[in-house]
């Protein structure tokens, strides 16, 4: 009975978190819109869909080609269905390679002119994804869109093969080598298309419970004293603070890239009722008018990836496919660059790695 309330309670405290984060004036407002639905200034709201988008969008998508992590499940499978349905070109880089297997045999079935493409990889391992980016660079596709989607919440302190905590090492450090390995050949194809590219970072509204004075590098790597929601807080704020750097960085060089974060809000999860209760069934009801669906959750990537609007936008943090505020150590250009730089010469130490030269 105790594991449901503490399951339940875990999955409603960051939507209340991000209710109260707002200002006072505002709250009540930006919380009934929230529960209806109603849209933003982008003209989608929080029951937007990500198929909703995807068909808004006017452009020929069957030209593209995108790389999603974390696609075998949640919302990570439902934007691979979706952008495959529209005619893009899917590569799904995935540790359970028999899930993903798996997941493309259901968009074909649904879709059979569908091109869907697999790797194998562990996020957490900056060996494996090196091995996966070298892999997929040798196969000379064109790259449009990267969804950097996966992510997880290492209830215990683990430690992936270099070492270093699971959380900080998959959320934040795999997607980092992944796209400075891959970056080159977005710009390349931007350059030959005429198409912008994009990148897209899943970060989290918890984010701004970090403070300043506990976001330490050396820390993030291996703490002395592990908390789990720290844990993935300061991962999802490391997200951020990536993307502000590298758009700072392609603005600089004129690139025809952007990178964003988004929030895809709290998605409801397979919670089985197990037990039946007073409080058990309270909170179920609650959760029910808070949580987003699968596809919901999926809309705010599908909207940076793909939306005219979001045409052009770079180093900008979107929630319920609308452009909105970050916290101020998200938005610090100082502590972007820092950790920027510490990464760097942290995968460069680990593997004797020379990062691509920009063109």
């Amino acid at each position: 009975m105790c594991s449901i309330y503490f399951l339940l309670l875990a999955i409603l405290l960051p939507c209340f978190f991000e209710i109260l984060s707002l200002s006072c004036s505002t709250v009540m407002k930006d919380t009934l819109r929230y529960l209806a639905g109603i849209a933003g200034p982008s003209g989608y709201g929080s029951k937007t869909t990500a198929q909703q988008v995807a068909d808004n969008s006017s452009s020929p998508l069957h030209r593209l080609t995108a790389i999603i992590t974390g696609a075998t499940s949640g919302i990570g499978a439902e934007t691979a269905r979706v952008l495959a349905k529209r005619g893009v070109r899917v590569v799904i880089p995935a540790r359970d390679i028999k899930k993903a297997a798996e997941l493309k045999e259901g968009i074909e079935n649904e879709n059979p002119n569908v091109e869907i493409v697999l790797f194998e990889i562990d996020l957490s391992s900056l060996a494996s994804v090196k091995r996966f980016c070298t892999q997929f660079l040798a196969l000379g596709l064109p790259l449009n869109i990267l969804i950097n989607n996966a992510g997880i919440f290492s209830q215990n302190l683990e430690f992936s093969e270099d070492k270093i905590e699971m959380t900080f090492a998959t959320n934040y450090l795999g997607h980092y080598l992944m796209t400075e390995m891959l970056i080159e050949k977005m710009v390349e194809t931007a350059e030959e298309t005429g198409i912008q590219g994009r990148i897209i970072n899943l970060s989290s509204v918890i984010h701004s419970w970090v403070k300043r004075e506990c976001f330490s590098f050396t820390q993030m790597l291996n703490p002395n004293n592990y908390n789990a929601t720290r844990a993935y807080a300061q991962s999802k704020l490391a997200n951020i603070l990536h993307a502000k750097e590298v758009a700072r960085q392609l603005k600089a060089r004129s690139a025809k890239v952007t990178i964003n974060a988004v929030h895809p809000g709290i998605v409801k999860t397979g919670i089985i009722r197990a037990h039946k209760g007073f409080i058990t069934d309270s909170l179920f009801f609650i959760a029910s008018k808070l949580l987003k669906s699968t596809s919901q959750g999926a809309s705010t990537s599908c909207y940076v990836a793909l939306s005219p609007q979001a045409q052009g936008l770079s180093g900008k943090y979107f929630a319920d496919c609308n452009e909105c505020n970050c916290s101020a150590l998200a938005n610090d250009e100082l502590e972007a660059q820092r950790l920027w730089r510490q990464t760097r010469a942290l995968i460069h130490r680990r593997l004797q790695y020379q990062f691509p030269t920009p063109s």
